[in-house]
């Protein structure tokens, strides 16, 4: 079984990413049994005979805008973003404004080119889980989430800058 990192934590995947293969359409592929995160557009099509299964993701390409899962935001247990390659960066705004626009609070999570260099920025922005590249070592890759002890702009895990955090400190010793 995959490895991935939750929760800064290195834990066994029990979740399989369905993948369209060519020919395959979202509306007739199968969904297979167990814990499965689904394209968006297989989401969409099969949306009525998904049911309430607790045992379905979403994954949003690179391409896609989460606002289309924004009536559905606090029924989907895992909502993955694909980084087709490691300098597409709009996986980046499209965790932000799933946590703090849509108020996503399950597990979201990074697939495709994820490497250890990205970790830390993208649990700023509100990713939790990593499943990272495979040819890496995913112990490794779990350093990356403290590669730096502290950031001056504001994000998802912190909503004050640096200059504001640093002159509340200043203050609060100074009185």
């Amino acid at each position: 079984m995959r490895e991935i990192i939750k929760d800064k934590q290195v834990v066994q995947d029990d979740w399989t990413v369905l993948r369209l293969q060519e020919g395959e359409t979202a509306d007739g592929v199968a969904i297979p049994a167990g814990k499965v995160i689904l394209p968006l557009k297989v989401w969409q099509a099969q949306r009525a005979a998904i049911g309430a299964r607790s045992d379905v993701g979403v994954w949003l390409a690179s391409s896609e805008r989460p606002e289309d899962l924004q009536g559905d935001v606090g029924t989907i247990p895992l909502v993955a973003v694909d980084f087709p390659k490691f300098a597409d960066g709009r996986g980046y705004s499209i965790a932000y404004n799933l946590r703090a626009r849509l108020g996503y609070k399950g597990e979201l999570r990074a697939i495709g080119d994820v490497l250890r260099d990205q970790l830390f920025y993208m649990q700023r922005v509100g990713f939790n889980a990593f499943a990272t590249r495979p040819d890496r070592n995913i112990h490794d890759a779990l350093k990356g989430l403290t590669d730096f002890s502290d950031s001056y702009q504001t994000s998802w895990d912190q909503k004050n800058p640096l200059f504001r955090r640093a002159a509340r400190d200043h203050a609060t010793t100074q009185g």
